[in-house]
């Protein structure tokens, strides 16, 4: 009987790459079990990437539809939440300054503007909210805050109502003053300092695609100031003392609020449209991603099972090659001979 000898060098080298070859099987079958994707992808496309790549670069532009979809979201959202606490201040007050207008009571007059100057500030606060580093109300000068303060904008106004005794000729000036086209020394001028322009359509999905349009420049958010600020210039004695004069103002300042609380209603149930796109379209990205994920699975996944099972067998083997191993090197002549 022949026999092969096999050196004790040849042997060392030997034992050596079969532990480095158990060790990177070992280890590939291990990222398959954690991942569930195959590591040698050219065999499971069977060297033709053409469908991987398709599937993978569908995914990424879903994952930037879904960004796009939430930031505008997220930026409709405020304006919502926005409009909504001044529609809630003009509800508040409206009735109020109507009914302290016709009481002829200096004392409700009063109580009734400073109540007005106060929800002035807030509602000018509400118009310069900003989320996420962007002004919600500026248009497309997002990094600009839209609306003057309150003292800026009364400021102004008394400018322009300055020596006037009649209330009509008061209303009258704070009406061309808000309603002023830019360029006419208004409040699309002094009080307004976004963008004339309104943000541009984004495109939420491969199919759909949104625009926010509301800024504090529109109409209904002027008429809805009109009636503050002449709340604001009674509160602020501006205008002349004398009850008459001041009821007719309170009046029409909660004229003006009352009438523009209505408008306010149409411009959220638009803005509620457009949140209804954003939502839809976000539905269908998470579908779309999802089963493009499930494709690109089934293209160069794994079978969890069939490879736990190949990862137990090889850890098995491996084990067996350093029992062996370590008996091997006990081995000696010396040894045998004692």
């Amino acid at each position: 009987m022949k026999y092969i000898s096999v050196g004790d060098m040849s042997q060392t080298y030997l034992m050596r790459r079969h532990n480095v070859q158990l060790k990177t099987t070992m280890s590939r079958l291990s990222e398959e079990v954690v991942t569930g994707i195959s590591q040698d992808l050219g065999t499971k496309v069977g060297g033709d990437f053409t469908a991987l790549a398709a599937i993978d670069r569908s995914m990424v532009r879903g994952e930037a539809y879904k960004q796009v979809a939430a930031e505008t979201d997220l930026l409709a959202g405020t304006q919502q939440d926005a409009l909504e606490t001044i529609q809630g201040h003009a509800q508040a007050i409206g009735a109020t300054l109507i009914s302290a207008s016709f009481a002829s009571s200096y004392n409700m007059i009063e109580s009734g503007a400073q109540n007005a100057e106060q929800r002035f500030e807030a509602v000018v606060d509400a118009l310069n909210v900003n989320v996420a580093g962007r002004y919600a109300f500026s248009g497309t000068t997002t990094d600009t805050k839209p609306v003057a303060s309150a003292d800026t904008i009364i400021s102004s106004l008394e400018a322009v109502v300055s020596g006037m005794t009649v209330a009509a000729d008061i209303i009258a000036a704070v009406d061309d003053w808000f309603d002023a086209a830019a360029g006419g020394g208004g409040f699309l001028d002094l009080g307004y300092l976004g963008s004339a322009n309104s943000l541009s359509p984004v495109r939420l999905s491969e199919t759909d695609s949104a625009q926010l349009t509301i800024t504090a420049g529109d109409s209904s958010i002027r008429n809805m100031l009109k009636g503050f600020a002449l709340g604001t210039l009674v509160a602020r004695d501006l205008v002349p003392d004398n009850i008459e004069t001041r009821a007719l103002l309170i009046r029409t300042a909660g004229d003006r609020i009352t009438s523009a609380e209505g408008e306010m209603t149409t411009l959220r149930a638009g803005l509620g449209t457009v949140e209804a796109i954003i939502s839809d379209a976000q539905t269908r990205n998470s579908a779309q991603v999802t089963a493009l994920e499930i494709a690109r699975k089934e293209l160069i996944g794994v079978d969890e099972y069939e490879t736990a099972t190949a990862l137990e067998a090889t850890q098995s083997q491996l084990e067996t090659l350093y029992t062996l191993t370590s008996r091997l090197t006990q081995l000696s002549l010396t040894d045998y001979l004692r």
